[in-house]
């Protein structure tokens, strides 16, 4: 979702492009399929890396982005987000002199026992161009010393997708099999080791969600590591939750859309649910996206599950707040990337000279 749309651009432009897929994310319904939804060219490259630890994931992004490099020798490697496959590839490249490009960049959760955020601070600090998503990144990456000349403030790529695919989103109506109406349910979402990997915590999790269930439906898209993990704790599933494999981007985009509300402890899911102002309860004690906080429609819960109880009563009152749609999520994040990008080529092209 977030780099779909300045794929898309760059070839709108005419601009030669590689387009790389680790296969980190190796799960059909969270990888291949999100292509055909985003309307994305076929990859160039397959890495296949899989499953592994996070030094396995990455050893093996970076061997094979090394080869891949010297081989198709490009100007610049764009990458995208926050997961282990961001940082490799930033890494082999920028060993190469190649130069980075990071969109999505200067998101801080301030909790480096996350491994996204040493991975956002290491591709952020590797990188030559800084594509910013929300002011927050600007003030982080400057308070850490990055020379303004390489911060560019672009907006949000992930809303351009969400903006392109709204309609249709809608219009499949994925709420109707499971017997329900826009507004009439919940959403949940758990990927995060901080809340799948303890028993307890997780045990406590599924609880709130049955407490909800009580309320109205809530629907759960079981993400492959959950599902892992609660095979590992033998933990039983609430017979209340409609639970369901993971769906296709614009299929989840539509159950989103219409949810009367969302519990999630995806960082896309804050910005997405922010732009298309749907309550949000985000079951963590951080964001790196605070934006969604300050002006949208999420709520940070941290441990207390009461009180996302009583959130969770006050969004059925309608008295949640309703929020604002942060500055340059206008659906035209990507142009502004490649003209960033077209930007420092023609720089370098001129300074070659």
């Amino acid at each position: 979702m977030k780099i779909a749309p300045v794929v898309l651009e760059l070839k709108r432009r005419g601009v030669r492009q590689h387009l790389v897929h680790t296969g980190q994310h190796y799960d059909a319904a969270m990888s291949k399929v999100f292509f055909d939804d985003l309307g994305m060219p076929e990859p160039d490259l397959y890495l296949g890396v899989g499953s592994g630890t996070h030094a396995q994931q990455t050893a093996r992004v970076m061997v094979a982005i090394e080869e891949d490099c010297l081989q198709f020798k490009p100007d610049m490697l764009v990458v995208g987000g926050d997961v282990n496959s961001t940082v490799a590839a930033a890494m082999a490249a920028a060993k190469l002199g190649i130069p980075v490009a990071h969109v999505e960049a200067g998101l801080r959760s301030f909790d480096r026992a996350m491994p996204e955020e040493l991975n956002r601070i290491v591709t952020d600090h590797l990188s030559e161009l800084l594509l910013t998503s929300e002011e927050s990144g600007n003030v982080n990456l400057a308070r850490e010393g990055v020379k303004p000349e390489r911060i560019h403030f672009v907006g949000n790529c992930m809303v351009d997708s969400l903006r392109t695919h709204y309609d249709k989103a809608l219009a499949a109506k994925p709420w109707e099999p499971y017997g329900l109406e826009p507004h009439s349910y919940a959403l949940l979402t758990l990927h995060r080791p901080s809340n799948v990997d303890a028993e307890a915590r997780l045990r406590d999790l599924l609880g709130l969600a049955s407490r909800i269930a009580q309320r109205m439906p809530v629907i759960f898209p079981v993400h492959p590591r959950t599902r892992e993990r609660l095979r590992d704790f033998g933990q039983p599933l609430p017979a209340a939750l409609l639970l369901v494999d993971p769906q296709p981007y614009v299929k989840f985009l539509g159950l989103m859309a219409a949810s009367k509300l969302v519990l999630t402890d995806s960082g896309g899911i804050q910005e997405e649910t922010t732009a298309m102002q749907v309550p949000c309860l985000t079951l963590r004690r951080n964001t790196e996206r605070p934006s969604t906080v300050e002006l949208g429609t999420n709520v940070i819960v941290g441990d207390d599950l009461d009180l996302a109880g009583r959130m969770v009563e006050q969004i059925l009152r309608g008295e949640w707040k309703k929020g604002s749609v942060p500055p340059l999520w206008d659906g035209h994040a990507a142009s502004r990337v490649v003209d960033v990008l077209l930007g420092a080529a023609a720089r370098r092209m001129k300074a070659a000279s």
